[in-house]
């Protein structure tokens, strides 16, 4: 019998099958073996154990579309990103790593900031400009006034979107405003060091129906760089792209050549000086890691 893997935890794998009932199961052996792992999304086959009990075991993996690394699910259309504009403060170096993982791994990314309640105007505008040239769409929400909210359904409509960002910024309070009946239970932030209590322990898939469903998935506060070589790392943002075979040197970097267009472009603002910054750092990190030989990414 054929399924989705909507949730895992723990070794055991809750498979949604094509007879409208939910099996837990466990994966084969196997699997082990040969080094796959199942994941939340993947398409399955199961060997049913006991109807009663709903119990099973996984057979086979089925073909995937995509699996993405960080986080770790499969079979996904796009990436809806939320970072807070305010408490807590967002680390954009952070943003613009998940950034980079989604454009590596070649995934639709909408940029969602949350909080639109707690900035000003001018301060919401600040993060558009930065960011309308790096992503699908980017939108402004505010879960508590439920501003911003129709949008966000209207570009999930007809797809599987995965939803990431750091915890304390309004994933959950979100996701309850997409799918009330995922009931998940929302942390506040701690006034002391503005950090969220990671409500969201696993990846788990909810339909939001007319064939939509989101994959929630646990906050994150920290991401390693894509084993992207350093020369090609200037392919993966975006707004880099209009000034491809523009600079003096073939094959610029971005970094030290002079006659830069991409350095220009940072200069007369057309470049967010946070995203270019973020770039070097990127950049320099993975020179290091070139030079140690050290290119397993660490999840």
């Amino acid at each position: 019998m054929r399924g989705k893997i909507v949730k895992g935890i723990a070794g055991f794998y809750y498979v949604w099958c094509e007879d409208d009932k939910l099996y837990e199961c466990k994966a084969k052996g196997s699997f082990r073996k040969e080094g796959i792992k199942p994941l939340v999304g993947d398409n399955v086959t199961v060997c049913v154990l006991d109807e009663e009990k709903h119990l099973g075991n996984l057979e086979e993996i089925l073909p995937r579309k995509n699996e993405l690394i960080r986080p770790a699910v499969a079979n996904v259309d796009q990436a809806l990103i939320v970072f807070a504009m305010a408490n807590p403060m967002p680390n954009l170096n952070l943003l613009d790593r998940f950034l980079l993982m989604m454009e590596w791994q070649n995934v639709e990314t909408i940029i969602c900031f949350s909080k639109q309640d707690m900035v000003s105007e001018e301060e919401e505008k600040h993060f558009l400009s930065i960011y309308e040239k790096c992503a699908n769409e980017v939108l402004t929400i505010s879960n508590t006034e439920n501003m911003g909210i129709d949008k966000v359904k209207q570009c999930l409509e007809g797809k599987t979107t995965v939803l990431a960002g750091p915890s304390g910024v309004g994933k959950s309070s979100l996701l309850n405003r997409l799918c009330p009946q995922a009931a998940s239970v929302t942390g506040s932030v701690s006034e002391k060091i503005g950090r969220g209590r990671h409500t969201t322990r696993h990846s788990e898939i909810y339909s939001l129906g007319n064939q939509t469903f989101l994959f929630d998935t646990p906050g994150f506060s920290s991401l390693k760089p894509p084993e992207v070589e350093k020369e090609e790392l200037r392919r993966y943002f975006t707004e880099f792209l209009p000034y491809e075979g523009q600079c003096k040197y073939w094959g610029c970097t971005h970094i030290h050549e002079p006659g830069c267009m991409v350095k220009e472009a940072r200069e007369r603002g057309e470049i967010g000086e946070t995203r270019y910054e973020n770039y070097v750092q990127i950049f320099n990190e993975l020179a290091e890691c070139e030079r140690r030989g050290n290119w397993r990414n660490k999840k």
